[in-house]
């Protein structure tokens, strides 16, 4: 892999805890930098945990209102929606 070469400016805070991690893993700042970077990447993509709480709430409230119909019933209703779509629709206007 062909290293670029890239300048940053950190915060004294985040040089400490880079150099502190450096010196505890044995690696250069360089590998220490990339495997946060790509470590960083990876959980990027996922959903926060409002955000997954948000979306199985959501879930939750539209499950609850489908409604609860047994196979034949469905298979009634169906049948008949499309004997009614066969025969040209609506008999009276609208």
């Amino acid at each position: 892999m062909a290293a670029v070469k890239m300048t940053f400016s950190l915060d004294a805070e985040t040089a400490k805890r880079l150099e502190q991690t450096s010196e505890r893993l044995g690696k250069p700042k360089s590998q220490v930098v990339r495997d946060a970077i790509r470590d960083y990447s990876l959980r990027a993509d996922r959903l926060s945990e409002a955000e997954r709480l948000q979306m199985l709430d959501t879930f939750d409230r539209v499950v609850a209102r489908i409604p609860r119909k047994s196979a034949t019933q469905v298979d009634r209703e169906l049948r008949r929606v499309r004997e009614a779509r066969r025969s040209g629709g609506r008999k009276t206007p609208r």
